[in-house]
């Protein structure tokens, strides 16, 4: 054996050995487990290199301390509407259908997401109109703007924002930013100076003490959120950047939103308070203050629960909502999501809605942002299509939509894509909407945007070219880390 026969045969041994140990030394479900075993022996140094930016885990301490933040403002009216479930009375009015019953009390027992009544929910799939309408929300502040965003860039589209909240800190609104480290990466680190200066408070997510270096790609919070003094609030898919009004790379962008107003808006005041304290110093932790949570009269006919799930959480709550969701479809099921790459337990019950009877549609992108991921959706688009569902590939842009809508009657609309990431690594948040006009106010821009989309089925995947075929399935082993 040459020297540099026994150099590698001893690298090759220590990889695997390291392999082990490494993905092991940490609890993981198996699939997760068999993935990166697999990348971290058969791709030797620069698998190692991954996980360190990709698969280390949360420490133990870390986790703690986010769960000891307390749903503040809410847990009162939490635990009253549970006293009612216990007693068997109606949550819901006597109108609403099982769908809607039961999803709602299952978000009450595993998130303590309250069910809010009387709000008004409008859905805003324009880019340019929702960011007009958010910066004129901002511009009538007067107690408050407090923003939470996966991304802020310091383009064009983020310095309008900026000088909207600058605007309003100097008039001595209380003006609260929060943004994750990796979403906004390549931004100026001196963008928000002028806002500190003028009084507003910012704060980064998940940063890194080592300047223009973030070794942390997973656990991200990737939810998009804004309260007007608990008033007016938005969330959905939105993100502030230039690419979210069609001036990126990826052309027109197809998103959805929702500007929300009534007492729904107070869950979303307490979930940025939630956030804000997970990464705020000791002085700036906020507290519950009456100012913060006004009950506000009935604003419109939507009923709705805000939920949000993270790493930090034991049950992955906005996934247990799609899969009751879906499993209790009595004639359809409409998703649109950019990534579409679901754990076993949400394919395997959107396979058997598919194979009984129920219509089962799926709108997806014609492009990728993300290479790998873009071929693991196209893998799990092919198999979905051999059950029975429907898939769309939108050609007009990029397509970032997150929507769910059953039976036209129940609807999901938020931050988290159809996929293992959205479920368990990332921070996310949805509303599920119990309001048929919303839903078929959903379903219409869905089939408005069917004209813009071209349907697949099998033959479509069959011609594709076999290292692309390859690239799916290699990308589909990976699914668990994507």
């Amino acid at each position: 054996m040459s020297i540099w026969q026994g150099i590698i045969t001893a690298i090759f041994i220590i990889n695997l050995v390291g392999a082990i140990y490494t993905v092991f030394h940490e609890k993981r479900d198996v699939p997760t487990t068999w993935a990166w075993l697999l990348t971290l022996a058969l791709v030797p140094v620069f698998g190692f290199i991954l996980y360190v930016f990709v698969g280390k885990k949360i420490p133990a301490g870390r986790i703690y301390d986010m769960k000891s933040q307390k749903s503040l403002g809410m847990s009162e009216l939490a635990d009253y509407q549970k006293e009612m479930l216990e007693e068997n009375e109606q949550i819901a009015s006597e109108e609403d259908n099982d769908v809607q019953v039961h999803t709602a009390i299952l978000f009450l027992e595993s998130n303590e997401s309250i069910l809010t009544r009387g709000n008004d929910v409008e859905v805003i799939i324009d880019g340019k109109e929702k960011f007009d309408q958010m910066i004129k929300d901002i511009m009538e502040a007067k107690h408050h703007v407090h923003l939470l965003y996966y991304t802020f860039r310091s383009d064009e589209l983020g310095k309008r924002v900026l000088a909207a909240l600058e605007n309003r800190a100097a008039a001595g609104v209380e003006v609260l930013v929060v943004f994750d480290a990796l979403g906004c990466r390549g931004n100026n680190p001196k963008f928000f100076k002028r806002l500190e200066e003028l009084g507003g408070k910012t704060l980064v997510f998940f940063g890194s003490r080592i300047p223009f270096v973030n070794l942390r790609m997973n656990y991200r919070n990737h939810r998009k959120i804004i309260v007007v003094d608990s008033k007016i609030a938005y969330m959905g898919g939105f993100n502030i950047g230039k690419e979210y009004i069609g001036k990126g790379p990826l052309g027109n962008w197809r998103d959805t939103h929702i500007r929300i107003q009534g007492n729904a808006v107070l869950t979303l005041q307490s979930r940025f308070f939630m956030d804000w304290n997970a990464v705020a110093p000791k002085e700036e932790k906020r507290g519950y203050e009456e100012y913060y949570f006004p009950i506000s009269p009935k604003m419109g006919n939507t009923a709705m629960q805000i939920v949000s799930s993270g790493p930090e959480d034991d049950i992955q709550a906005i996934k247990m909502g799609f899969i009751k969701m879906i499993s209790q479809a009595k004639h359809s099921i409409y998703i649109q999501t950019p990534y579409f790459i679901p754990d076993n337990s949400v394919h395997e019950v959107l396979k058997i809605a598919a194979l009984s009877g129920i219509e089962v549609h799926i709108m997806i992108p014609c492009k990728p942002d993300h290479p790998f991921v873009y071929r693991a959706t196209e893998y799990f688009a092919k198999d979905i299509i051999e059950y029975g569902a429907h898939v769309y590939i939108y050609e007009d842009g990029f397509f970032h939509s997150k929507v769910l809508i059953v039976d036209n009657e129940v609807a999901s609309i938020g931050s988290a894509n159809m996929d293992v990431r959205s479920f368990k690594l990332n921070f996310e948040i949805n509303a599920f909407i119990y309001d048929s006009t919303i839903a078929e106010e959903l379903l219409a821009n869905f089939n408005q945007d069917l004209s813009k989309s071209l349907q697949v089925d099998a033959e479509y995947f069959q011609n594709q070219s076999r290292w692309r075929k390859f690239k799916q399935y290699f990308s589909r082993l990976l699914s668990p880390i994507l």
